[in-house]
């Protein structure tokens, strides 16, 4: 009687810390959940300021050994952002005066063009035109597309708003991240479920995978601003190389690109007559200088990350997808530490073989 007794009082205790273990499991899952939820509208900028500050480690590490963390983090950050900022602003300030000049141009352009005479030079676009207004009402769809185009712009002003608010939080999180890394590397440590070794490993296989990110993004930058301006040089824009740098810098912006570059060249070569230019233009622009992105970027990064290229690519747009403009970093570390994690527990595994052999 006392051993079944004793029997059942065990087989209550470990069902009550049974109970008790998938509590606290339940009630961490939620809080984790929520601490996400809570940041994700922050993610973009924790991502970049993580990435800058792996970046650009070695170098505050060699400022901390003159100042004070406090101060050499606020260096580091001052030189970050003179070394990220100014080209920024180089490539804004010259996008924005071009918009604004070509904007004038189109305009001027339209107002003195004798359309009737351009269409009667070019019986294609005139049959395609009666094609055109046959099918469709063109006034009613001219409207609507100013009303979307100045819907856009309002829309392109409160991103902008919030891409300066998002560089800013960055440059903030920064700070804290270069002064209190070590602290953070040892709260890593504690609250990781794996050892500390293999903890080590996933740490440094994100600096890998961040090296190798911002290695593709400046050899696609490099390829990208010289195909570019191989192409204005050939037909015969003005200052070609300083074309060729800002599509480079451009290239490195995720939702932006060469294409804000070359595609109004490209209607400035169709408005100037210069159709074969045009065309070519666009094939060269489309084909050659897309294909460095979509076919040299995930080759670049896949051999620096450990992973083949096909899962490369796909961590590069589905990144894309799920997290915006952040996701060119968060895809390929979360597809590179998933593939490391899944190696511990085959390691595991294969011991625990030979222990019981």
């Amino acid at each position: 009687m006392s051993e079944g007794t004793d029997a059942k009082g065990a087989q209550r205790l470990r069902l009550d810390a049974d109970i008790s273990f998938l509590a606290r499991l339940a009630l961490t899952i939620v809080f984790i959940a929520l601490t996400f939820w809570i940041a994700a509208p922050f993610l973009s900028a924790l991502t970049w300021a993580l990435v800058m500050a792996v970046v650009f480690s070695r170098a505050h590490r060699f400022i901390e050994r003159w100042f004070r963390p406090s101060i050499a983090a606020g260096l580091s950050v001052l030189i970050v952002a003179l070394i990220v900022v100014a080209p920024l602003l180089l490539v804004s300030q010259r996008l924005i005066n071009e918009a604004i000049v070509g904007a004038a141009y189109v305009q001027e352009e339209i107002a003195k063009t004798d359309w009737a005479k351009f269409l009667a030079e070019h019986q294609w676009l005139q049959s395609l035109y009666e094609l055109i207004g046959a099918q469709i009402d063109l006034p009613a769809i001219l409207q609507k597309s100013a009303a979307t185009l100045t819907n856009a712009s309002g829309t392109i002003i409160r991103q902008s708003t919030g891409q300066v608010l998002t560089v800013l939080l960055a440059f903030y999180l920064l700070f804290f991240f270069l002064r209190d890394r070590v602290a953070a590397l040892d709260m890593l440590t504690r609250l990781s479920p794996f050892s500390r070794a293999e903890t080590d490993r996933l740490v440094e296989r994100a600096d890998d995978t961040i090296y190798a990110i911002i290695y593709g993004a400046l050899v696609i930058a490099a390829l990208q601003g010289a195909l570019g301006g191989f192409m204005f040089w050939w037909l015969g824009f003005p200052a070609p190389a300083l074309w060729a740098l800002i599509m480079g810098l451009l290239s490195i912006v995720p939702v932006l690109g060469t294409f804000v570059v070359w595609i109004p060249a490209t209607v400035y070569l169709a408005i100037e007559g210069r159709w074969a230019d045009a065309v070519t233009l666009a094939v060269w622009g489309g084909v050659v200088i897309g294909s460095a992105d979509n076919l040299v970027r995930p080759l670049l990064i896949g051999e620096g990350v450990r992973l083949h290229t096909a899962p490369t690519f796909i961590a590069l747009l589905g990144g894309l997808y799920l997290f915006g403009a952040a996701g060119v970093v968060l895809g390929p570390i979360v597809m590179t530490l998933t593939a490391l994690m899944l190696e511990f527990w085959r390691e595991r595994a294969a011991a625990e073989e030979d222990r019981a052999a």
